[in-house]
């Protein structure tokens, strides 16, 4: 799989612009701060319908505007498909498929597949489990893109049981049973039926999917970092005692009723936690409070790994990832947003393998040097231009039409 253009307007910095591409290597070079990251940034926005670098959508558009767009010719197997997408301020984002407008934007997902490696990766070892739960929920979704709606129907359901809850615990709190109150917990019941459903199909999913990641995983680590401690993944749900104990483990190989026995579970484990829940007036149980457990020996690595294994646990993560796409039979594209820096000699050469093996490999870089020699391919310098008028150009082989800059290759 590789992109063969893509194009930008009203992303971040960025007015206008338009990159042809070639399969194998291509990097970005240019100081910090002229717009590099944006470029990956818009791809893996296109594939995964989110940001690796902010949680909402606003920040994408650039100053002053109030819809921002990113399109795409992606090359499968001899296979052309056009996408883009519409991102809008205020409004729903409008997607496409070869010009014809699609019903939702996560249509989209899984027509390209990118693994991107970027500093902020740091925050999967050190950060939030949230962290942790949206690097697999993305994996799985770009696997499975039916699994994004999957988890979009959990989210709807989470928000209106946790506002139930909150209405019961109200009424509760003042000493009286007030309409609302009463309401709330006599349809709690339904909204557990339909947590559970949708909870259990992500949850089962995300154990299935852990069984089929950790190897890679382990492997990619022990590649990276051979003298360093063994490393390993384990799942730990919400649903605790509730959840046979056999589930956390990523060696157990997924059965054929699991989702029948996640189910039974977690319906049992939300009646146990019902009146905790009504005080607080939150959701304690479901995947929204799982955590993805990442293990260096027998210790967890965050709070206990340095500095080195949390890099190499993060790069072991999305090479982790990659293989495990690939092993699918098609190769995602793989996006480095300016990580060679970050990385010392023996982390280098073991991130450049894999990506001088893959079909098409997106690199950003402050300093050509930082790039190891053997991701040899196109090189476009970048550099901000007119920045006082919002205008950012990428320099190379470089002419304007009807304010798009189109890029060729600098080699």
């Amino acid at each position: 799989m590789y992109v063969r253009t893509f194009a930008l307007r009203d992303f971040r910095s960025w007015e206008a612009v338009s990159v042809e591409l070639n399969p194998g290597t291509t990097v970005f070079v240019g100081p910090n701060g002229h717009g590099k990251t944006n470029l990956l940034e818009a791809l893996g926005y296109l594939s995964t319908l989110s940001s690796h670098r902010v949680s909402s959508d606003a920040p994408l558009l650039r100053s002053g505007t109030d819809r921002a767009s990113v399109g795409a010719l992606v090359v499968n197997g001899g296979r052309e498909l056009g996408i883009d997408i519409e991102i809008n301020d205020g409004r729903a984002n409008r997607a496409r498929i070869n010009q014809s407008p699609t019903r939702r934007p996560r249509e989209l997902l899984g027509v390209l597949r990118t693994v991107l490696f970027a500093p902020e990766d740091l925050s999967l070892v050190r950060g939030d489990p949230g962290d942790r739960r949206r690097y697999l929920d993305e994996l799985l979704s770009s696997r499975f893109p039916r699994m994004s709606g999957v988890r979009a129907d959990y989210d709807k359901v989470l928000r209106q049981r946790s506002a139930l809850l909150k209405t019961a615990g109200g009424a509760l709190r003042r000493g009286a049973r007030s309409d609302d109150g009463a309401s709330a917990l006599a349809t709690l019941d339904v909204w557990d039926g339909h947590l559970a459903a949708h909870g259990s199909e992500l949850l089962a999913a995300r154990i299935a999917l852990l069984h089929d990641l950790a190897p890679h995983v382990a492997e990619s680590y022990r590649a990276i970092a051979p003298e360093s401690r063994p490393a390993g993944l384990r799942y730990r749900a919400s649903l605790g005692d509730a959840l046979p104990p056999e589930f956390s483990d990523p060696m157990r190989a997924p059965e054929p009723d699991d989702r029948d026995v996640i189910e039974a579970a977690f319906l049992h484990a939300l009646s146990q936690a019902r009146g905790r829940e009504i005080e607080r007036g939150v959701c304690l149980v479901g995947p929204h409070r799982d955590e993805l457990e990442l293990i260096l020996g027998d210790s967890p690595a965050k709070g206990y790994a340095s500095h080195g294994e949390s890099w190499s646990f993060a790069l072991a993560l999305r090479l982790g990832a990659f293989a495990l796409l690939r092993a699918e039979g098609t190769d995602p594209v793989l996006l480095l947003d300016d990580v060679f820096a970050e990385l010392d000699r023996r982390r280098r050469t073991a991130l450049a393998a894999v990506a001088a093996t893959a079909e098409q490999v997106l690199i950003t870089a402050a300093v050509a040097e930082d790039v190891p020699p053997e991701l040899t391919g196109d090189r476009f310098p970048v550099h901000a231009e007119d920045s006082d008028r919002g205008r950012i150009s990428v320099l190379g082989a470089v002419r304007h039409v009807d304010e798009v800059v189109e890029v060729g290759d600098d080699r």
